[in-house]
């Protein structure tokens, strides 16, 4: 239950806040916003890969003589690689060779290693160079040496590029099919793994016989390895029943390319083999671990807010499903709080909703899940009048970027919805067409797209 104090005790910034709103100012006010972005920040800094990763590292027990790979593949692929480095160089480890594969590229954190800008969220050229580029590597390291692969979120597209037999086009049609289609990221990348060059464990047989050790950074329900990235080091357990199954049910079996369709038949009659399973020699030679995940983002939230003055409730259910239906109930709850007279409080919640495209004009550029998701919590506070005074959220990726934009999220509050209005826009056809980025843009509530250097799912703050 969150505390209730006394107006004269209340935090500076919660003060500007109230002040803002019964003053009239469009909203979010400037105090409410850098209160958030605060907050924010402070959780993208617990998650930091960089930090997570060397001490991984450092508690690995390599021969001092074993000449050492090093794969990075996601979002934060570069802080991972560089932290490897650093802490490999420390133990006298030499490092012979590898690849990092990142959004942005950048260079290489050490003269051996190669970095390699890959495509997100749908795999392009860049991806199928990258791709290449990790064939023409793998080949080059010895039985006795060891693989080190960072994996984080975002891998499945930056290293994307279809298996044999496959086109690289009929791949991209894939991917842009999946990320319409409101699944969840465990059913796209059971879907997206069967058909990837690298998923589903065939980066681990590719590199056995050499001990490989996988350290992960999470954006994942339960840090599942087999998720993160599609798994390119963890055997699959899923069937192919089951990815025709999540295709059925998303209606998506007879959209996806034939040559697809084709390669699911052939598995299900035994032509074509199954991918990886747990017993394959290849994964005797592989450890992996989760070394950072959304928990840690949340609990740097918390401990932000509670040096300003607010009392932390932390959500012990994930953030999942529809991003516009999520919004709506976060907002009811802050709603519901308010109304039980609680204040000084900030709600904080972690995980990943989706978005479901419809209609000829959807487009996924239109805006990612975190600013569906405002949108939707903004008509909500809209509509409830005067109780949602005081109601202020923020919706972001921890990765900095919200889908196929220039922005991380948002932040709303009541006066968003009508300030769109003001601005010339319909809040509810935008909301209806997937297209929360322009309308968000008119009211002046997203959050400009950042380089964080990490990646463990969305978070969403709301303070009271």
């Amino acid at each position: 239950m969150c505390r209730r104090r006394c107006p004269r005790e209340r935090a500076p910034a919660e003060a500007r806040i109230n002040e803002g709103i019964s003053a009239g100012i469009r909203a979010p006010a400037d105090s409410g916003r850098e209160l958030l972005l605060e907050m924010y920040d402070a959780a993208v800094a617990a998650a930091l890969p960089g930090p997570a990763t060397a001490r991984a590292i450092d508690a690995l027990s390599i021969p001092r003589g074993a000449r050492v790979w090093v794969f990075a593949f996601g979002k934060a692929a570069q802080p991972m690689a560089s932290a490897a480095v650093v802490s490999l160089l420390r133990s006298l480890h030499a490092i012979v060779g590898g690849i990092v594969v990142s959004p942005d590229g950048g260079p290489a954190p050490y003269p051996t290693l190669q970095a390699i800008r890959g495509d997100h969220p749908i795999p392009g050229r860049n991806s199928f160079a990258a791709a290449n580029a990790v064939a023409q590597t793998v080949p080059g390291r010895r039985g006795d040496d060891v693989a080190i692969v960072l994996l984080s979120g975002g891998a499945s597209a930056l290293i994307g590029a279809p298996i044999a037999g496959m086109n690289e086009a009929d791949l991209t049609t894939l991917f842009e099919l999946l990320l319409g289609a409101g699944l969840d990221v465990v059913e796209m990348n059971a879907v997206r793994k069967r058909f990837s060059r690298w998923a589903a464990g065939r980066l681990a047989l590719a590199l056995a016989p050499a001990a490989t050790h996988c350290l992960a950074i999470s954006d994942v329900p339960n840090d599942d390895l087999a998720v993160i990235g599609s798994g390119p080091c963890s055997p699959d357990e899923t069937r192919v029943a089951d990815v025709t199954t999540i295709l059925e049910r998303a209606k998506l079996l007879s959209r996806v390319p034939q040559t697809h369709r084709e390669y699911l038949q052939s598995v299900s009659r035994g032509r074509t083999p199954e991918t990886p399973r747990r017993n394959h020699p290849a994964f005797a030679h592989v450890t992996a671990r989760v070394v950072g995940s959304n928990r840690a983002a949340l609990a740097g939230a918390a401990d932000r807010t509670r040096e300003r003055h607010f009392e932390p409730r932390v959500q012990s259910t994930r953030l999942s499903g529809d991003a516009a239906a999520a919004g709506a109930a976060i907002a009811r709850e802050m709603l519901a709080a308010r109304e039980r007279g609680e204040s000084s409080c900030c709600f904080i919640w972690g995980g990943e909703t989706t978005v479901t495209l419809r209609g000829s004009g959807a487009r996924a550029t239109g805006g990612g899940r975190c600013q569906e998701l405002a949108l939707a919590t903004a008509r909500e506070l809209h509509e409830a009048g005067d109780a949602a005074n005081g109601i202020t959220l923020l919706a972001a990726g921890t990765d900095g970027r919200d889908g196929a934009t220039d922005a991380a999220g948002a932040i709303v509050d009541a006066l968003t919805w009508p300030a769109i209005v003001d601005a010339g826009r319909d809040p509810s056809r935008a909301l209806a067409a997937h297209e929360s980025y322009g309308a968000l843009a008119a009211a002046g509530a997203l959050i400009q797209r950042r380089e964080t250097g990490t990646n463990v799912g969305d978070i969403v703050i709301g303070v009271l």
